[in-house]
């Protein structure tokens, strides 16, 4: 596996020419249209095989597997293509493995909405160890608020993945409520009401966890919250089910803020099976233009995380998306256009921009005009992948997460399937 920087000349074919790869590989690894112009500074991910079979008559998906020691989620991984069309033909050729081997197996989790598209659904759960749902709530009575969860946990099961059940804080208006949190973590009956709720449903729809995203959470109401945590470990582990806890991304424990001050990282980190630092919107809807999730102000939260709690319980969250700034930014009045990473490099072509990358940062970014108006666009590629991967590699991390999986990203997919043996639960 390598990674191809687009220069001046660049075309798919005397890219594919060099590697000895075909062009619809490098379109399938990296989320290219047919006849997609290419532009300079564009990362393309190149996988290239060590290990091939072609296919002979009489056999199937699972006996070429089991020929070559390696499971049927593999050979999808590593065929992407067999995703949506799992006919094969005697001649085809497939990837067994690829050069330079694996670094580890990590956990990968990604988030969802029930309205994901199923084709950006399939294209991800084969890379999966948990999808996580978005989201249940509830209301005041001990009611949940349920989404239409169905399709998506039929489909998790289909590839070996454990669907997980999010819960969050969110109220009846769609918004996290510091009021709604809090009287909820100060009203005991109400929680166990909720439970009991959470725990049949959970048992009768599959969910293997839950996950529990409370933001916003009022310092007075820090210990009510471990208490909760508790109370949701004491419920579930005597029945298998495990409990994961959202993290705000803190660098040190007295951090101030209602996003940190109620998240105690060594308490919690006691508590829950497995945490997610929610690294990741330091650039974000209504702030100045900078990279999402910069590297360098990730390592921070990495560090001070592993030091208050086990590596082994630790999932780095990784945006899945970019935003798009209108300049020059105006502190209070700009906005921005969130986009995911694939259409970045659409807009970058359309516009005639070149991509540059940010060393400190590591992430790629562009700037161009439209209306007359100059913009800019901070987003993710296989670079900014590959090396927020690194992180989770040196501090040995349990593995990544992903907010969210809701819009296509085939590099992301590409590089885990080439680097990493991806843990599976199911």
């Amino acid at each position: 596996m390598l990674i191809h920087i687009v220069k001046s000349g660049d075309t798919l074919w005397s890219i594919a020419r060099r590697y000895g790869v075909s062009v619809s590989r490098i379109q399938s690894d990296n989320g290219l249209t047919s006849g997609q112009i290419l532009v300079i500074g564009q990362a393309l991910i190149i996988t290239l095989p060590s290990i091939t079979h072609t296919v002979r008559r009489g056999d199937t998906l699972s006996s070429i597997a089991a020929a070559h020691g390696i499971t049927l989620i593999e050979l999808i991984q590593n065929n992407p293509e067999l995703i949506f069309n799992n006919t094969i033909y005697p001649g085809q050729q497939l990837t067994i493995a690829f050069r330079g081997g694996k670094i580890r197996e990590i956990a990968v989790k990604g988030y969802a909405y029930p309205h994901i598209q199923r084709q950006t659904l399939l294209r991800s759960l084969p890379y999966l160890t948990y999808l996580a749902i978005f989201s249940y709530g509830f209301k005041e009575s001990g009611q949940l608020i349920i989404p239409d969860d169905a399709a998506l946990i039929t489909a998790a099961y289909s590839y070996n993945v454990a669907p997980i059940l999010v819960l969050t804080g969110i109220d009846d208006t769609g918004t996290f409520s510091t009021e709604h949190i809090s009287n909820f973590l100060n009203d005991t009956d109400l929680q166990n009401t909720v439970l009991d709720n959470l725990i049949s449903i959970m048992q009768e729809k599959g969910y293997l966890g839950i996950d529990i995203d409370f933001e916003y959470i009022s310092s007075q109401d820090a210990q009510a919250y471990l208490s909760f945590l508790e109370l949701v470990s004491a419920r579930l582990a005597p029945i298998g089910l495990t409990m994961n806890v959202d993290l705000a991304p803190k660098t040190y424990a007295a951090q101030p803020g209602i996003l940190y001050e109620a998240h105690d990282y060594p308490a919690i980190g006691a508590i829950a099976d497995t945490v997610l630092l929610m690294t990741y919107e330091w650039g974000y809807t209504y702030g100045p233009p900078m990279a999402v999730a910069p590297l360098n102000q990730v390592r921070q939260v990495v560090e001070y995380a592993v030091s208050e709690i086990p590596a082994n319980k630790i999932l780095m969250g990784i945006p899945n998306y970019g935003y798009d700034w209108t300049l020059p930014y105006e502190q209070g009045v700009s906005r921005t256009e969130n986009l995911g990473n694939q259409t970045a490099v659409l807009r970058a072509a359309r516009y005639g921009a070149q991509i540059m990358f940010d060393e400190a940062a590591q992430s790629p970014y562009f700037e161009y005009y439209r209306s007359g108006q100059r913009h800019i666009v901070w987003f993710e590629d296989v670079r900014s992948i590959a090396s927020k991967l690194a992180l989770t590699d040196e501090y040995s991390l349990l593995g990544i997460g992903y907010w969210n999986i809701m819009r296509p990203f085939n590099q992301n997919w590409a590089y885990l399937a080439a680097k990493y043996n991806i843990r599976k639960i199911v």
